[in-house]
């Protein structure tokens, strides 16, 4: 185990996010929604959970040795978490991301010490291909360093970061909890969360949320979209269809709109999938009606993304 204990550092403030109701942004008939702030974790990411869970196992069986090199490919925040987490313990880090993701990201990693390697993507979209490209440089560099992979897409050591955000969730509502909705990326959020609320009450209804425009796991076409860090652009290992009970879609467009709303309607600055999450779970409370109650997340934070087109200043010209 590395010395550098997630007790005495910035680690320990990972988690234990509050629960708000939302109040601008739900219409008349809407089911009350509760937002999972996940942008109060340190590095302003859901991530951060998954990442400490991720090396931490990794430190427990020895997989991960003292000193040892780490290394992910990765949207982003995955990236942004992880270099906080190697920096607080003390482990180099490579990580493969692309121009497809933020700016504001990718020097995040850099200022944690990360070292980055980027994949050029098809004018600036996500797409399957580009996530495979993503994933077998970092199996080169694996390979070459001896360093240890944490393979976010099918590494199953976070789940048990979900299960506790579910355990959260579950304590912060007092248990009223009628459905769940989150986006798919690595679906390690949408699973653990999903599997461990419906531990509580198996009659939570959990929604997992894709891009129309790559909806591979409702039997769509893998596409390009550019909503980051969700859309692998094909069926992730991690994907466990019976642990949702609905798969809905949002164009990068809704999702952008929505985000800017709650931004304006609850001073909620947030990322794009976030906005999906809530066009997502807006159309699943007025389907359920004003007695029910809805919890998503905000994934991260909007500082994520003031170059993207999400929240880049218009021209003043």
């Amino acid at each position: 185990m590395n010395p550098h204990s997630s007790d005495t550092t910035i680690l320990s403030r990972i988690g234990n996010t509050p629960l708000i109701e939302l109040a601008g942004l739900v219409p008349d008939g809407c089911a009350r929604i509760l937002l999972k702030l996940e942008a109060q974790n340190p590095t302003g990411s859901m991530k951060d959970r998954s990442a400490l869970a991720m090396i931490e196992a990794a430190e427990r069986d020895g997989r991960l040795a003292p000193g040892g090199r780490v290394v992910e490919y990765t949207g982003g925040s995955q990236g942004v978490s992880l270099a906080m987490v190697c920096a607080a313990k003390g482990y180099p880090l490579s990580i493969v991301t692309s121009d497809a993701f933020s700016l504001e990201k990718r020097a995040h990693m850099q200022a944690l010490g990360a070292e980055l390697s980027l994949v050029p993507s098809a004018g600036g979209g996500m797409d399957a291909s580009l996530t495979r490209r993503m994933m077998e440089l970092a199996a080169e560099i694996a390979q070459s360093t001896g360093a240890f992979a944490t393979r976010q897409l099918e590494n199953a050591d976070q789940l048990a970061a979900y299960h506790a955000m579910a355990d959260e969730i579950w304590d912060e509502s007092a248990g009223r909890v009628d459905a769940f909705v989150q986006s798919v990326g690595t679906s390690a959020s949408v699973r653990g969360v999903s599997e461990g609320l419906k531990r509580r009450n198996s009659k939570i209804h959990c929604v997992a949320v894709e891009p129309s425009e790559s909806a591979v796991l409702s039997g769509g076409a893998s596409g390009v979209h550019r909503i980051e860090g969700v859309g692998a652009g094909f069926v992730v290992p991690l994907w466990k269809a019976d642990a949702v009970d609905e798969i809905a879609t949002v164009s990068t467009e809704k999702a952008m709109a929505t985000a800017r709303a709650l931004s304006r309607s609850d001073a909620l600055f947030a990322g794009t999938s976030t906005g999906a999450n809530l066009t997502a779970a807006l159309r699943l409370g007025l389907r359920l009606g004003p007695e029910a109650t809805i919890v998503s997340v905000m994934c991260d934070s909007g500082m994520k993304y003031l170059s993207t087109p999400l929240y880049a200043p218009a021209d003043p010209n």
